[in-house]
This record gives structure tokens, sequence and C-alpha cells, in this order.
């Protein structure tokens, strides 16, 4: 029996934070548990892919052969990307729409007919019924040319109401709006508010049932909102009333699908950002607005659930539009360093260059590679993905950053240069100052690389808290620590010893065709991981949580196996494809041996660090111990937090 296969057998419980010590939270902690536990998907039958690697189990046969598009499914795709191409090539201009903060009214009725606006919509509710590869595929080349415009689909097809209501709603509620989506209806995703950030279980909008109980009356603040400011169709996150549950009060978190011309419902301010200025994002305003009952979304006290289930797909966007900018700036990378002489050479010879230069190449091929993979996954559908979404999200909105970052710095003052000023002294106005400046977002929406650590890190650690939940809890009865005794000695007995004696170092892995070794790593590899958490675990306990730095070091380690996994397997069946082309497999080789690096720098930090001493100095620095190094400045906003 496999250990992902053990650990599905051990005993479940129903909600939890019944996993997790809360004697010692406070009530504020207590209830940000509650809420966040109770929204987690139930695990599936068979552990993924992402899982069994944080458990010492590499199975290849997730990924390998790689799974590539039937001719039909590609022509499809590629038949909608060369239309709006060629569309978009003449008729929009990302550097006005960065400069107007406005997308053209023609180019989104443009969109319209093209069915943009209906793309994940079935095609018996007028939609085009795309596939998630296809879809990404569309998104990856409008991110490449402007960003703006990818948000504004993204946000309303990944997030927006198409997606939970395809995935949640009634055979009438999608009868009723998801039609309007293919005649250019708008749609948003109401869940941030002005004081509450990842934390949902301080949401202040309140549903409140009518007296007559055929409506909910809705009233509060929501922010950030993207597309809120024109969205014609809202889903609205609100608290309605506690339930007892277990004989405890529950929060209730609900979703409820909002018009935006119902009386109450108000825009009250458009946000300007650093990039993707043309985007429509503001703060909305909810009084006293009338929705009727059978406009919630899922079912009363599932909103949360309804929202992180919808971000585990709409994740998968992010990844795309993140390939798309990497291969727009391998573009502007390849033809600059051939063109630009400094010294006697083009800049893409000096080892500096070159060195820039293969890396965009191997990480936007790795991107590439994990954005189909877990795309075709999820079109597969029989598959639990929430750890492969957000590692996606997680490495490909870092390694986006990277790839601009070192784009600009091989453009030197052309890349910061704006593009509209390059073209106005009649250079190539390659556009990597908007870029970048559009890149940087993608590192904090959707969950910010910070949040998406702790949630795979929740993730990893679930089947150890199902087994040791008893042991790990300081205060649990002796009968319960005797029965979680007994489930840990029965499987770890086994399990831990394998973590150090296997056989992954004599494992051929044909499969993989020329890239063996690297399957070879990655096995060996996920033992050591899965023995080092299994270590930070027992050291730290149920504090283990609070150690984010340690956390964030060993879910990065994980996502770069996936990764290599994912690249490995890609190029292998690119030259399966084209056996005349092996160039593939040198892109992956390449990626694999940084990643191996990274992954070194990863566990050495785990012991080589200064985080108690940062932590201390952080906690004096709070206490306003060092403001007389802030001496000498004309302080920004002085009275913006007032003393307590």
């Amino acid at each position: 029996m496999k250990d992902s296969e053990i650990v599905d057998n051990v005993g479940r419980r129903e909600i939890g934070e019944d996993l997790i010590d809360t004697s010692r939270m406070n009530k504020e902690q207590r209830e940000a548990l509650e809420v966040a536990e109770a929204a987690r998907e139930a695990s599936s039958v068979k552990a993924s892919f992402g899982s069994q690697l944080f458990m010492g189990c590499f199975e290849p046969e997730h990924l390998t052969p790689f799974p590539f598009q039937s001719p039909e499914e590609e022509a499809i795709g590629e038949d909608l990307v060369d239309r709006l191409s060629d569309y978009l090539k003449e008729h929009l201009d990302p550097e006005k729409v960065d400069e107007t903060r406005t997308i053209p009214s023609e180019v989104v009725e443009e969109l319209v007919r093209q069915g943009v606006f209906a793309m994940k919509i079935p095609k018996e509710y007028d939609g085009l019924g795309l596939s998630q590869v296809n879809y990404n595929r569309v998104m990856m080349m409008l991110a490449s040319h402007c960003g703006s415009t990818a948000v504004l689909v993204s946000a309303h097809q990944s997030i927006g109401v198409p997606q939970p209501l395809k995935l949640f709603g009634t055979e009438q509620q999608k009868r009723k709006y998801l039609p309007r989506f293919r005649k250019g209806a708008i749609s948003a995703f109401a869940l941030t508010e002005p004081d509450v950030g990842s934390d949902p279980a301080q949401m202040s909008t309140i549903a409140e049932p009518s007296e007559d109980g055929g409506h909910y009356i809705l009233n509060g603040e929501k922010l950030w909102c993207t597309n809120g400011t024109i969205a014609d169709i809202i889903v609205v996150m609100a608290q309605t009333p506690a339930k007892v549950i277990r004989g405890r009060e529950r929060k209730q978190i609900t979703a409820f699908i909002v018009e935006a011309d119902w009386e109450g419902v108000e825009v009250a301010h458009r946000c300007d950002f650093m990039g993707i200025r043309g985007i429509q994002n503001g703060l909305l305003r909810f009084k006293n607005v009338k929705v009727p009952k059978e406009n919630i979304l899922f079912g009363e006290g599932k909103g949360l659930k309804l929202a992180l289930v919808t971000l585990n797909t709409g994740r998968l966007t992010l990844p795309a539009a993140c390939t798309g900018m990497a291969k727009q700036c391998l573009s502007i990378a390849r033809r600059w360093g051939k063109h630009r002489k400094q010294w006697g050479a083009a800049v893409g010879m000096h080892e500096a260059g070159r060195t820039k230069i293969a890396s965009i190449a191997a990480n936007t091929f790795a991107m590439e590679a994990i954005t189909l993979l877990t795309s075709h996954w999820a079109d597969q559908g029989d598959k639990d993905i929430r750890i492969e979404a957000a590692m996606a999200k997680l490495f490909c909105s870092e390694m986006a950053w990277q790839v601009v970052d070192e784009t600009m710095q091989l453009r030197g003052g052309r890349g910061y240069e704006k593009a509209s000023s390059l073209r106005a002294r009649g250079e190539p106005a390659f556009p990597v100052e908007r870029m970048m400046r559009e890149c940087r977002i993608n590192r904090i929406i959707e969950g910010t690389t910070e949040v998406m650590k702790l949630f795979l890190a929740r993730e990893a650690m679930d089947p150890h808290l199902r087994i040791a939940a008893g042991m790990l809890k300081r205060k649990a009865p002796t009968s319960e620590k005797l029965r979680a005794g007994v489930n840990m000695a029965a499987y770890y007995g086994g399990w831990y010893p394998r973590q150090w004696v296997n056989a992954s170092a004599w494992h051929a892995h044909e499969e993989a065709g020329g890239l063996g070794t690297e399957f070879r790593f990655i096995e060996s590899a996920s033992h050591r991981l899965a023995r080092t958490i299994f270590h930070y675990m027992g050291i730290y306990q149920d504090r283990l949580e609070k150690r984010q730095n340690i956390l964030g070091h060993l879910m990065e380690i994980g996502t770069e196996l996936f990764a290599i996994a994912a690249t490995c397997s890609y190029a292998n069946g690119l030259v399966q494809r084209n056996p005349d082309d092996r160039s593939p497999l040198d892109l992956a080789k390449l990626f694999s041996e940084q990643s191996k690096l990274r992954i070194g720098d990863h566990y050495r930090s785990l012991k080589l660090n200064a985080d108690r001493e940062a932590n201390a100095m952080a906690k004096r620095v709070l206490a306003d111990e060092f403001k007389w190094l802030e001496a000498g400045i004309l302080e920004s906003e002085p009275n913006a937090y007032p003393e307590d």
C-alpha cells in the first residue's frame, strides 16, 4: 500500500480545526481558524501529485506522458488566438491604455463579438465552451500585449460570476445569468474589505434576512473589486446570521449574486495603481440592498468555500498571464541581445548577458510547462489540483518578476524608458518599463506569495495532522493521545525508515527519456523534503505554524521539485512529438540545474539564518526604539496613524 493510501485510510474528522490545538488562541484567532478550516475542501479519494511529493512519494505516472491537446482542440484555440491577435495588433495600443486608464469601448465591443467574455461558459448557455487549456492560451496572448485587457477578461471569467456560477449555481441561476455574458455583461467578485485582508473571519459586510423571509438586506463595503466599477453582475460575500454547530456558534459567510443596477449599490471610488492602469477596480458600497433569497449561490454559510474553490481554478489563469509576459521578455531579450553592441560584441555574447538570456529562456520554458500541465489537469477533472494550482501561482508569479527584472537590466536605460518615449525618438518601443509595473501585482493578487506558502504548508502538513493531531495538542485527553500514539506507530513505523532507505538512486525512470537523472533527483529529494518537514513538526509541534520563514523555505523546495517534474515531462513530450528537435531537453536540463541550486539555498537557509535576531529587532522597531533613524526626512502622511 502506498503512503498516500495509508494516509487516506486514517480516520478523518468532520472539521479541520479539530486537528489543531486551539487552547492557547484568543477568540479572534480561534474564529479565524474555524472559518478558514470549515472552508477547506474535503480531500479527494486519491492524493494529488503535489501532496505526495511532500510525503516523500514521487509518482511520475501523474505527468507522463505529458498531456497534449488533440489536433481538433488545438485548432479551436489557434483560430481564436489568431483572430484576436490580428485585431488587437491593429486596434489596441497598450501604451495608450496605460496613459488614459481606458480600454477603448470599440475594443471591448469586438471582444464581446468574438465571445471572449463567454469563453469558459458552456455552449448550452450560449458560451464558447473552451477548455482551460485554450482559455489560458488566449490569456497568455492577451497578457503578452496588454495587461489591463488581460485582467478585464480574467477577473470577469476566472473568478467573476461565470466561474462560481458554473460550479455551484442552480439550473435556474445559470439560465438566468450565463447567457447575458455572451451579450456583453461584465462580472466581478467582491470579497476583500478595507479592513480585511487575508482574514475573512473579520468580514463586516452583513446580509440580514428580511421580515418576510424572501430577501436579504445587504450592507457593507468591498475594496479592490476588479471590474467592480463597470460590472453588471457581482458575486458578493457577506456574513449571514451565525449558526450553532456541534454546540458552538459559528460565523456564516454566504455568497450572493447582486446586480449592479439594484438600488443601494454604489461605486464609491475607482482605484489607481502603479501598473495595469486600465483596469476598473474600486471601492463598492452596499446600503440596504434587497437581494432575493434565490440569489444565494451554493448555499447559506458556504461562501468562503465557494471562494476558495473558485480561486483554485481561477489561479490557473495567472500563470498563463505570467508566461505570456515572460515569452514577450524572451523575444525582446533575444532580439536586443543580438543587436546591441558593447565593447566589440553584442551584449548577449558577453557572459553576464548570456547568463541572463539563458535564464530567461529556461524559466519561461518551465512556466509554460507548469501552466499547460495544470490546465490539462483542470480539464481532465479527475484530480485534486489545489496544491498544484497554488504552486503554479507561486512559481510563475515569482519567476515572471525575475524574468522582467533581468530583461530590464539587459536593456539598461532603454528598459527603464517608457515605450512611448522610445517611439517618439525613433527607437523600437519595447514595453519593458510598463511590463515591470504590470507584473509586480502578480505576487500579490489571488493570494500573496506569503499566503500561498502558508496555504501550501497547511495542505502539505494535513496528512501528518490527521495522524498525529492528538499528540500535537497539549491539552488533549489521555485517551485521545493513546489513540494518536497507536496511529502514529502504525504509520510512521514503516513510513519514516523509507524516507532514509529507499531505491530512488537506482530507479532508471525510462519514462523521462533523456531526463532520467532529473527524475531520480526529484524522487530522492522528495524523501529528504518529507523527513525534513517531519523533523520540524517534531521540533516545533503546534508552534510550527508561527515559523513562517521555515515553512516558506520548505514550500519553496516542494514547488521547485514540482517545477522540475513538469518541465522535464513537457520537454520529453515535445521531443517525442518532434525527435529531430532536442532543444527542449537542453532547456529542461538548464532549468533543473538552476532549480537544484535554489533548493540547496533553501536548505541552507533553514539553519543558517538571522531569523531570531530579525524577529527581536522588528519588535524593537515597532516599539519605536529606532525612530531616531528616521530623522532628516520629510515624513509622508505624518498624521496617518495617531499615536496610541
